[in-house]
């Protein structure tokens, strides 16, 4: 049973000590925990999980600073390692969060293209079908 976002398993890692000798110490492995999705609204709240991080340009209607900012949170999420950074991690996490979420905002409202915008709804059919498909 998963505590405090950990499971009993372990992975190796290495500090450096006093002497200047590498030790080898075991830290605990990090656990998923189910994160809402803007993408996800069919899905009962306790069942979200979202993994991958959602194509937002060229839909109507635009993207929304939910979402922009929910794969944002997924990006540096994935890049840190952290589902939920430690205290003294907390703020440099929550500054990447709202860097990584300014620069994806600014990037589109800066995209063209010729393609016709898609249709949210019907994306998201054509996900549930993949899904059932996948996992039947």
């Amino acid at each position: 049973m998963a505590v405090g976002g950990f499971e009993g398993g372990e992975r190796a890692g290495y500090s450096m000590t006093k002497s200047g000798l590498m030790h080898d110490f075991a830290l605990p492995r990090p656990v998923a925990v189910p994160q809402a999705c803007a993408f996800c609204d069919e899905i009962p709240e306790d069942k979200k999980m979202c993994r991958n991080i959602k194509t937002l340009f060229n839909f109507e209607p635009l993207a929304t600073e939910q979402e922009i900012r929910a794969s944002a949170l997924q990006f540096v999420r994935k890049l840190s390692g952290f589902n939920k950074p430690s205290h003294g991690n907390a703020q440099a996490f929550d500054r990447a969060v709202e860097e990584v979420s300014a620069a994806a905002r600014r990037l589109l409202t800066s995209l063209h293209t010729h393609a016709p915008t898609r249709d949210r709804e019907v994306e998201a059919e054509k996900a549930r079908e993949r899904s059932k498909l996948r996992f039947g």
